[in-house]
């Protein structure tokens, strides 16, 4: 385990000096200070630190669900900060899929019909042999027509992940996705993430407090005051066995 990474491919993420401000006055508060990092494609990264440090602000602008109050975000080759509201809603439809702690179905539509939703929304239909292998891909394939009510929590995540990933996009966000669920549901979720990322050179972004699901990262990066405070990056070899270490750097961070 080492705590220094080098960027060798092309990067699906990009913050270039991203600063994020609310308020003014006396009443600012930095949330990102100076903030440049990169994700490389292929690559789950995990994002964890004490509360308030930045995370979520983070993701929120990595994603183009927020703007920086200065500096530069690229996701797919785009400078987000470049585009007006509709090209980035456009981006964030076309390139990048989300999971969130909350499921976020729509009760009344099944498993395959919110797989579907995101290539509705772009306006087209999705071949029912794509929805399949989506919920196929995430162990689903026998639920296809139950609706959230029928699903367990962990089954529920599933499909939201299957959601996510019918469009193939550049980068998966991921915040705090097993927040609701228990242990053992939660490694499950963990491990589907860890193996989409092995199998398709999936490239996901993680928000989370939880060392065990850090462990299931290629890299943790910690955060302290809206700043990068360290890094570790988890050779194969390392992975899943070592949460013990990165809860370590969060108590060092938090002291």
């Amino acid at each position: 385990m080492t705590s220094t990474t080098k960027a060798t491919a092309v990067e699906a993420v990009q913050l270039w000096s991203a600063r994020k401000v609310y308020g003014t006055g006396d009443h600012a508060v930095t949330a990102l200070d100076d903030v440049s990092i990169g994700f490389l494609r292929g690559t789950f990264t995990a994002i964890m630190g004490p509360s308030g440090s930045g995370k979520s602000t983070l993701l929120q602008c990595a994603a183009g669900l927020d703007q920086p109050t200065s500096g530069k975000v690229v996701v797919a080759g785009t400078d987000i900060g470049a585009l007006d509201e509709t090209a980035r809603t456009v981006l964030r439809r076309d390139h990048i899929g989300f999971v969130f702690q909350a499921f976020n179905l729509v009760g009344s539509l099944t498993a395959a019909q919110n797989v579907e939703l995101p290539v509705r929304f772009a306006g087209k239909r999705a071949a029912p042999a794509d929805v399949l292998a989506a919920l196929a891909e995430v162990g689903l394939a026998d639920r296809v027509h139950h609706r959230p009510g029928e699903l367990s929590g962990g089954q529920q995540q599933r499909v939201a992940l299957a959601r996510a990933l019918i469009t193939r996009p550049d980068v998966l966000f991921a915040d705090e996705p097993t927040g609701a669920l228990d242990t053992t549901t939660s490694r499950e979720v963990l491990r589907l993430l860890r193996g989409i990322v092995d199998r398709h050179a999936q490239t996901v972004i993680m928000v989370t407090h939880d060392p065990v699901a850090a462990s299931y990262a290629d890299r943790v990066v910690f955060l302290k005051d809206g700043r990068i405070a360290d890094q570790l990056v988890l050779p194969p070899e390392h992975r899943n066995s070592h949460p013990a270490a990165i809860a370590g750097h969060m108590a060092r961070l938090e002291s």
